[in-house]
């Protein structure tokens, strides 16, 4: 019989952690803690494959779960001592979700399950807590009626703060034992009048309504967006876990908390963590109440008066300081902890690695790796490329002047400067415009993830550094300010006031989350220094990785930029970039506009020493590594003016006719100008075009050799479908090296960006020395997709799971990447030394680099910022296709 349900408890579990994508990660290290002999209380996980048949049969079980689920049931019985629905003994449950991929907050939880009229009774007898016991029901209700029966969280809400109205209450600590009963009849008779049935006293039902409404959350709307933010696939499903309660809340020798092995915003190698006194675990993570620090150490960073976990409970903190280091030596990583402690006995809930800012991450994997806890290639292949781009961005100018409004806790390091909004969708909705947004919020929760995600940095009132603002905010890179508990948000209203200054939304503010400060007003910046931890990892990437990582730039800024971020070369000039300059423009116009052959020549005249000192400048910057310089490609109609006053304007610069310059603009008009008339076909129709540029790029290149620089220069014509195109060209442009730079050694080649191209790559490699790919518009031409006008559609044909990636982001290897495999291989066979590159925005894409090392491309080219993620992201490739016995490079990783 298959097994749908795996137990643990008692020192003994029937899973392992290596079973991760069967019982989530929750499930998985749960069972192995249990095996360590760590205090987990005991349960059972229910795989995720009953969420894939769940889903697949009109969200119905398989027919054995239910008797597998019973005798799982009774295990847990039996280890606690107490039955479930007993009205004298009551086993009370929680109910969670847990993914393979760690997903914090994004499905729902139960706790307090098996709480009823009877049972709440029995259980105020048997523990003597009346009080405990009501305001535990009350949860209960509340999180099973949102969760499960679909009541707007508000109903619950404003009944307790009527009842604290009411009784002359202020705090949810002061309700006795009757003002909870009173509180708990009130919330029946919302869910009757809700739902229309009572609230359900069976706890076999409410069990199985929990475990539905965990298994259907993993299709909630804040799951999916997260999945899709993360890449993480929907099919993998979720595991529930039906695990024993343990309570934080009976008293003052209880509490409930989070911690991190090590310092989650820096990587430093110090515990870290939150607590509170008498609460339950929701309270912690949703920062309703400010928590006290675990350690001493931590108190006074946070210059908190509140007492330290180790000050108030130092026999349960040494237990905990030793399950910490237990924990990441067995794990060999930052482990994220959730505990309870129930009458003085520390109860584990949770470990998972623990989110990190890339600070952090980088930190803490080079020093792992130096003190040999973990090898040079588990630090490479532990860090996420992307996150890379978190250290990249600039920092607060220190010298800069600053208006304070507060201060809250340094909850997510990292400088942001925007606009403040209120709403999740508000900060969404103006990001998409193009504002820089900071998103304020007095708390944030899971249905905030896609304003958090649009947001350049977060800002709540309420919570500390393990709230979900925080753990979110570091998981994605944002800055984040917590607790500021000076400001006053007024949602309705949509101000924040602070130190009697008010705020609207829209207003300017800059927030620093390595400090907590808020700042009213933009406040300058300064470039990133990269050196340190982030600098050795990087030398051992380089070490490691075979395919080598230039950068697409065309302007000194941006070909400095990719030299100083580690740039080998450029792989892609974009020459008509430099044709946009505004003392240049008009020399174009004019070319375009000519009449004849004459015309244009006479107007190319201009431009020619404008190229020339441009290409000087590129080769003076990366002096002894390779520049491709691609020949103009877009078709010249996007030169020309297109607005009526615009078009006035330039007829009177040119003084041309302005009606001559509109029958111009209309001959040039193209209905599909991506497939129309351009690339080498302007090179092969107005052939000046194409020997202006080369004369430029020749004489800039023996002007450098004189200067003593060391000159490597790749031709690169784009759009080439066919060898005959190729040889065209080649010749024009042979000849006029032969004519300006004698005996300069360098390459012409071709840029792949058409299917054809693709299939007589065998063909046109015996012309071409080298292949660029150039994905962007390979795309494009082999799906048939216009990059423009696909993102109307493309997330949905996401949604339906047409493409499992934006193919834009991501190659496309099944079809596009065909192609580069076939093109190269082809190609490869008729020239052997060929080289192969890719210069399209897939060259900075990490999962895109995994697949471009198997296909043996030679290089990557990439936008200058993005030159650090492809270096870590081309390392993990090889490491990957190597295998860990990969030796390293030792040269270049010193």
């Amino acid at each position: 019989m298959k097994s749908w349900v795996y137990s643990f408890g008692k020192g003994k579990a029937e899973g392992s952690a290596a079973m991760r994508e069967l019982l989530g990660g929750k499930g998985a290290n749960l069972a192995e803690m249990t095996n360590l002999s760590l205090p987990v209380p005991p349960g059972m996980t229910i795989t995720t494959e009953v969420c894939t048949y769940f889903y697949a049969n009109a969200q119905q079980y398989p027919a054995d779960l239910q008797k597998q689920t019973t005798e799982g049931l009774q295990k847990i019985e039996k280890i606690v001592g107490a039955k479930f629905g007993d009205a004298k003994n009551p086993l009370l449950l929680s109910v969670r979700s847990g993914a393979r991929a760690s997903m914090p907050g994004m499905m729902d939880t139960i706790l307090n399950l098996g709480l009823n009229d009877e049972t709440a009774a029995g259980l105020a007898a048997l523990s003597g807590d009346a009080r405990f016991t009501y305001d535990s029901y009350r949860r209960f209700m509340q999180m099973y009626g949102s969760v499960v029966l679909d009541i707007p969280h508000h109903h619950f809400e404003d009944i307790l703060d009527s009842a604290k109205r009411e009784f002359g209450r202020f705090q949810d600590s002061e309700l006795t034992a009757e003002d909870w009963q009173t509180v708990c009849a009130r919330y029946k008779e919302t869910v009757a009048r809700e739902t229309g049935a009572p609230f359900p006293q069976n706890v076999q039902e409410q069990l199985w309504g929990a475990i539905g409404a965990v298994f259907k959350s993993w299709m909630n709307a804040r799951a999916i967006t997260y999945r899709k933010l993360n890449d993480i696939p929907a099919e993998w499903g979720t595991a529930v876990t039906v695990q024993a309660m343990v309570f934080g809340n009976l008293g003052n020798d209880c509490a409930t908390g989070v911690a991190f092995t090590r310092d989650p915003s820096t990587g430093e190698n110090t515990f870290y963590g939150e607590f509170l006194v008498n609460a339950q675990g929701e309270d912690v993570v949703a920062g309703i109440r400010t928590p006290q620090q675990i350690t001493v150490a931590g108190k006074a960073a946070q210059k908190s008066d509140a007492p330290a976990m180790e000050e108030i409970m130092p026999e349960v903190f040494a237990e905990l300081n030793r399950v910490r280091d237990k924990l990441e030596k067995h794990y060999r990583d930052m482990q994220d902890i959730e505990f309870t402690v129930q009458q003085g006995k520390l109860y584990l809930l949770q470990t998972r690695n623990g989110k990190r800012t890339a600070q952090a991450a980088v930190r803490i994997a080079v020093e792992m790796a130096e003190s040999g806890f973990i090898s040079r290639e588990d630090a490479i292949t532990r860090i996420n490329p992307t996150s890379l781009d978190q250290l990249l961005h600039p920092r607060l100018d220190p010298d800069a002047p600053r208006q304070l409004l507060t201060r809250g806790l340094p909850a997510s390091p990292g400088a942001a400067v925007g606009r403040i909004y209120f709403s999740a969708d508000e900060a969404e909705a103006h990001a998409n415009i193009g504002e820089p947004v900071i998103l304020c919020r007095i708390e944030t929760s899971p249905e905030d993830i896609h304003g958090m995600y649009a947001a350049k940095g977060i800002v709540t009132a309420r919570g500390g550094m393990t709230s979900h603002a925080a753990v979110v905010a570091r998981g994605m890179g944002r800055p984040c300010v917590a607790g500021a508990g000076e400001l006053h948000l007024d949602y309705v209203q949509g101000t924040l006031t602070v130190a009697g200054k008010t705020l609207r939304a829209g207003d300017w503010i800059t927030i620093d989350g390595g400090t907590g400060e808020i700042m009213a007003g933009p406040v300058p910046t300064i470039e990133p220094t990269l050196s340190g931890d982030f600098a050795t990892l990087m030398a051992w990437a380089d070490g490691a990785r075979r395919m080598r990582v230039r950068a697409n730039a065309e302007t000194p800024l941006d070909a400095e930029t990719a030299r100083r971020l580690g740039a080998e070369g450029i792989g892609l000039c974009r020459t008509e970039h430099m044709f946009f300059d505004p003392a240049r423009i008009m020399a174009v116009r004019e070319m375009i506009v000519a009449a004849n052959e004459a015309g244009r020549r006479k107007a190319l005249t201009k431009l020619l020493p404008m190229q020339q000192q441009d290409f000087h400048a590129l080769f003076r910057i990366m002096d002894g590594l390779p520049v491709t310089i691609r020949l103009l490609d877009p078709p010249l109609h996007e030169f020309l003016p297109h607005g009526a006053n615009e078009i006035t304007e330039v007829a009177s610069a040119l003084k041309i006719d302005r009606p001559a310059l509109v029958r111009r603009l209309e001959q040039l008009h193209e209905s599909n100008p991506m497939l129309g008339h351009r690339g080498c076909r302007l090179g092969i129709t107005y052939p000046e075009i194409y020997e202006m540029q080369a004369e430029a790029i020749y004489a800039a290149a023996a002007q450098a050799v004189r200067d003593g620089m060391d000159v490597k220069l790749e031709i690169m014509i784009p759009l080439v479908a066919t060898r005959r195109e190729l040889i065209i060209l080649k010749e024009k442009i042979a000849a006029i090296g032969s004519r300006v730079a004698a005996n300069l050694p360098h390459m012409i080649g071709v840029m792949i960006e058409l299917p054809r191209a693709a299939l007589a790559a065998g063909d046109i490699a015996q012309d071409a020395q080298f292949f660029s790919f150039g994905t962007n518009d390979l795309t494009q031409t082999t799906l048939g997709l216009s990059r423009d006008d696909a993102g109307h559609f493309l997330p949905d044909y996401q949604r339906a799971g047409v493409y499992a990636h934006d193919p834009f982001v991501t190659i496309d290897q099944d079809g596009v990447g065909e192609l580069v495999r076939m093109a190269a291989e082809r190609g490869r066979r008729a020239r052997k030394d060929l080289k192969l590159g890719v210069c399209g925005e897939h060259g900075g894409d990490p999962a895109s680099i995994q697949f471009f090392e198997t296909v043996g491309l030679d290089y990557v080219s990439c936008s200058p910022y993005r030159v650090p993620i492809a270096r870590l992201a081309a390392a993990q490739a090889a490491i990957a296709s190597a295998g860990k016995g990969k030796v390293f490079n030792k040269a270049a990783a010193a």
